[in-house]
Order: structure tokens, then sequence, then C-alpha cells
């Protein structure tokens, strides 16, 4: 067990913060950002208001490996309790992405959880939120509050605590949080398969209904491997040892009935490419296709077919997450794309240099319908009620 004292101090200084901000009669003036390491800054539609920063609250409060519970001060950087799990052979099953960790940018627990940002196993093993058993809050009233709790059987009151995962900030001041981790899988292998788009989707669906140890897969085309050789699929198992070496046979022989070729790549040779995709290294994302495109992401049903888009995506979560490059004009075609796949589309990445408001016309997230916007609006004035946060870095909702 690891244990280190909350800062009552700092804690109490953003309280105050809180409660001062909400006093003030303009209302641009009483608008608050919560940031925590700054690494999910280029994701929103808008960054107004003085900054909250939570790096004061930083430290691991209490660790049980055989309960599988930790919980994290807000300010913690993700690398900091991922290093103490790993001492314990034990990890956040949903890979949750760091993106450019710098010395400026650093990937936080608050934030993690305030985004909802998960990695390229999140089809497989579950979102943020499915492993967030409670949380400690500061609302927009300025008071601390606590939902949940350290167990998984926690059915007393409103489930807020997974109700402020992917809030980005604009419900509530995370302070500390209390999570689920598990033991590291045994065995892990990636299988590399040169396919093209359909036939990996479609081969995709059908791994998807058999027990086999599926954890992630990606899609990409590579132009730097030519038109003929640039498709590749590739597929993380993860699982008992027996599990994993039973299934790369099987899934080898389905590639090459289909008539494309599969390798097998260890966890040494693997790792660091997983790595860059979840943290968005790989060279599709940081080498757009044509200059002043926006990173696009499509969170579609699994099941959606190859779509047509005007340049090649790179896909995860067996189909489900779709990112692509594309002209933040073209805002309006992707949002309607996206809802008629049975999802939404976020515009993740602007060009280096552009500002929020040069982008007219193209909302970040999807539009929020009739009945939608009457529900954010009454989360809003719960949590809210003096409009503190910036909701307009996730909605235009007062």
């Amino acid at each position: 067990m690891r244990a280190m004292s909350s800062s009552p101090t700092a804690l109490a200084a953003l309280i105050d913060q809180v409660r001062h901000a909400r006093t003030l009669a303009r209302p641009e003036d009483r608008l608050l950002r919560l940031r925590g390491g700054g690494s999910k800054d280029f994701v929103g539609a808008s960054l107004q208001g003085t900054v909250v920063d939570t790096g004061a609250l930083r430290g691991i409060l209490s660790y049980e490996p055989t309960e599988l519970v930790v919980t994290v001060q807000a300010g913690t950087p993700l690398a900091e309790l991922e290093a103490a799990l790993l001492e314990k052979n034990q990890c956040l099953p949903f890979d949750p992405p760091h993106f450019g960790a710098t010395q400026a940018s650093v990937a936080t627990v608050g934030g993690m959880v305030a985004t909802g940002l998960s990695g390229p196993a999140r089809a497989s093993a579950g979102a943020v939120k499915d492993f967030v058993l409670g949380l400690r809050c500061v609302n927009g009233r300025g008071e601390h509050l606590t939902f949940g709790g350290q167990v998984m059987k926690n059915v007393a009151g409103y489930d807020v605590s997974r109700l402020l995962a992917g809030s980005w900030g604009t419900l509530g001041l995370i302070t500390e949080v209390s999570l689920k981790v598990l033991a590291f899988a045994p065995c892990e292998a990636t299988l590399v398969c040169d396919l093209a788009q359909a036939p990996a989707l479609d081969l995709l669906q059908r791994w998807g209904g058999q027990p086999l140890p599926l954890n992630a897969s990606c899609w990409v085309h590579d132009p730097a491997d030519g038109a003929a050789g640039g498709d590749k699929l590739f597929v993380r198992l993860r699982g008992a040892v027996a599990a994993v070496q039973a299934a790369l046979p099987r899934m080898r022989a389905d590639v090459l009935a289909l008539g494309g070729d599969a390798a097998v790549m260890d966890n040494t040779q693997a790792g660091p490419d997983w790595a860059a995709a979840r943290d968005q290294r790989l060279p599709f994302f940081s080498v757009p296709p044509a200059p002043d495109l926006c990173l696009w992401r499509l969170s579609v049903a699994q099941t959606t077919p190859v779509l047509d888009l005007p340049y090649s995506p790179f896909i995860e979560w067996h189909g489900g997450q779709r990112w692509l490059w594309a002209p933040a004009a073209a805002a309006a075609q992707l949002h309607a794309l996206a809802q008629r796949a049975g999802g939404h589309a976020t515009l993740f990445r602007r060009p280096a240099g552009a500002l929020a408001d040069a982008d007219a016309g193209a909302p970040v997230f999807a539009v929020l319908d009739a009945t939608q916007t009457r529900i954010q609006t009454a989360l809003q004035h719960q949590f809210d009620p003096d409009g503190v946060f910036n909701t307009r870095r996730l909605h235009s909702v007062v």
C-alpha cells in the first residue's frame, strides 16, 4: 500500500478560486478553465477563462493491489500512477493516451477522467468511465462533494462519478478519483496482416463473434509501403498463454484464405508501436496528406462498412473509431456521415496556429438536438448555476 496525504491548503485555494469567481458580476469574468497538465488543450471549442491549475493536488492517496483499487489526486501525472501500478504488475487496461508528453504538457489523472479519452484497447477492455469507482469534485457553488466509493457494487445515489468522465471540466473540478485496475495479461502478441480496408473490417467482425482474446486493432494505409503493400491490419491479442497461442494460427489461416499474409510480433517488437498509436505519434497523425487539414475523429458502430471519405482513414476499436484528415469546411458533411453510421464526429486537431474562432461554422462536437440540449442545460444548472466553468469548450450551452 502506498499513501500520501493530500494538501488541504492547495485544495482550499482551489475552492476559494471557484467561490470568488461566482461573485463576479460579468459572465466573462466568472469563467474558469480547469487544467491539469495541459496535454489535451488542443481539443475543444474554446479555452476561455482564468486557468484553475490542479498541479498541486498530487499523489497516490491509497493503493491496495490485492483489491485492485487505487485512489489518486487529480493533479498526479498519469505516468507516475502507471509506474506505481507497474511495480505490482498492474495497469489501467483502457490504455489512456498521454499525447505529446513534455515538460510543459503532462497528462494527469484528473485530465484522463475529465476528458474520458481511451486508447487502443477501449473496444475490448472498456472505457475510462467503466473503471471509475468514485471521485471527489468541487461544483460551481464551491462545495466539495463525494460520489461513489472504492468498490464496484456501489448503488447509493446517482452514478455522478461516471457522469463527470468525459465532461471536459464543464460540470466540476475533480480533486481525487478511485479507479479499478487490473493485472497485466500473462501473454501478448500482435498479428500483422496485409489486408485492404474492406476485408480487414469484415474479418474483424468475424473474429469479434468468436472466443478469441482480442484486445486492440488498427488498420492503416501507409503510402511509404507502396500502393500494393501499404494496407496493414494490426491485431493485438492479450490473455492466457494457451488462448493466445491457440488463436494465432487460426487467425493467420483466416487472413491467408482471403489472399493476404500475416506475421506475428511479440510485445517487445510491437509495444512501442501501440504506444505511438495511443499517443498519436505515428506518421499518420504527424504528416497530414495535405496542408491546412484538420484531424477528425469519427465514432461509429463497429459494423460500419468502408465509408466514402476523401482520404484514407486510421481505424481503431475493431472498426468503431476512425480518424480522418479533412478540412474544417467539411464539418456538416462529416457530422451527418457519422450520425448515419450510428455515431458522431469530433474536430480533434486543427492546423498548427489555427484559432478556434477561425473555423466558423465548424462545430467541434456534434450539435445537440432539442432533448439533449435540455438535459445538458439542466445538468449544467444543477452543477454550476452561476456559469463558472467554461461549458463552451464542450457545447454552446449556458
